[in-house]
């Protein structure tokens, strides 16, 4: 098996078009043509991780967080970076990084973390814009039904719990072939007018080449008529963070002793306790201060993140507990879901879960 077909996998769940703008996602270091060895799953990529793969023969690194995540303008192992990518290349192991793709996924981070919590009735907290999209094409009558089909199997019409959705309008199509064409309907060099169905879609951007595709595959012109537009409405199964309900509501010294306690984490920073039942909890893996708005106005009475910053836990306004747990710690499950993942979908060579500590915060 190749590298792009392990990481294709990965795509299922978590497509690089989810990816934030400021993120570097992808095969990062390495051939994606290579043939993998064994697969090394990390939260980071360091030099510990590569000597790791190095040993159990994995010469496919998936890490979490992307080693490369600006741009390096030299390569003489100055820093850690620098180190990492030198040691990769020449020991041939790529390294493949998935960050906010995952962490915008309805299966990542964040639903890993409400796992872990047992908590129920989990949505995404920030749905993400600009992720879906809109066709409109124009078929004959007898044609409309087969294309329309051929859009909803290539992934378009899915709108929340809802598949096979679309809006047509009939009307009538002219156009003229000039000497060059080969037209399906009409004769070249005359125009024709044809009743038509004007077919409109939406669809996920990730999906777009496969639409487009079936599209041209399956209608009956020569020149397909179409145009995609991207749409600002927010899609409720990709963005950041989740929120859930708990089995049963807790104190809050309780409820900040049980996510001390799952999350396996040494120390919480809080906010003031506001002396009433937890219930409703919203999460998001790593640093999530930008949230704690929508955390808010989604009336959660916690949030749990990391990386709070001290001005960050004055948002609390008496009004939500944050909980800061520690950015490792928010994220430490994430490659348990990746082997869990690729175990299921791989079976022919290993998976192997990094049993290296990348944290490089500790306690005393």
């Amino acid at each position: 098996m190749k590298v792009k077909e392990v990481t294709s996998y990965l795509e299922e769940i978590a497509p690089l078009q989810y990816a934030e703008d400021f993120d570097n996602v992808g095969l990062l270091v390495g051939k994606n043509d290579a043939e993998v060895t064994g697969v090394l799953i990390t939260l980071d990529t360091l030099e510990i991780t590569i000597d790791e793969a190095i040993e159990k023969n994995c010469n496919l690194i998936i890490s979490f967080h992307p080693i490369i995540f600006s741009g390096l303008k030299k390569l003489n192992g100055s820093n850690y970076v620098e180190r990492v990518v030198i040691k990769a290349i020449e020991n041939k192991i790529a390294i493949y990084a998935i960050h906010t793709a995952l962490d915008n996924s309805i299966e990542g981070v964040s639903a890993k973390m409400c796992a872990i919590l047992g908590l129920k009735n989990t949505k995404i907290l920030i749905p993400k814009k600009n992720i879906l999209k809109k066709l409109t094409t124009y078929v004959p009558i007898k044609n409309a039904v087969d294309v329309r089909n051929s859009l909803f199997s290539a992934g378009a019409g899915n709108i929340g719990n809802y598949d096979a959705c679309s809006f047509s309008v009939s009307g009538e199509g002219t156009f003229r072939g000039n000497e060059n064409s080969n037209p399906t309907l009409g004769e070249k060099g005359v125009l024709h007018t044809e009743k038509e169905i004007q077919i409109t879609v939406t669809f996920e951007l990730k999906n777009e080449g496969h639409i487009l595709k079936a599209l041209k595959e399956n209608h009956p012109y020569e020149e397909v008529a179409y145009e995609v537009i991207t749409i600002e409405n927010s899609y409720q199964n990709v963005g950041m963070g989740m929120i859930g309900e708990l089995t049963s509501a807790k104190d809050e010294k309780d409820f900040l002793e049980y996510l001390k306690k799952t999350m396996n984490t040494e120390c919480i920073k809080h906010s003031a306790l506001l002396h009433k039942k937890i219930n409703k909890v919203a999460l998001l893996g790593g640093s999530g201060s930008f949230a704690i708005e929508a955390a808010k106005k989604a009336g959660a009475d916690a949030f749990i993140s990391a990386d709070f910053k001290y001005h960050d836990f004055f948002k609390a306004e008496n009004s939500i507990l944050l909980a800061d747990i520690g950015h490792y710690e928010s994220e430490q499950f994430t490659k348990n879901l990746i082997v869990d993942f690729l175990t299921k979908k791989i079976s022919n060579f290993a998976i192997i879960l990094s049993e290296k500590r990348t944290n490089p915060i500790y306690y005393l």
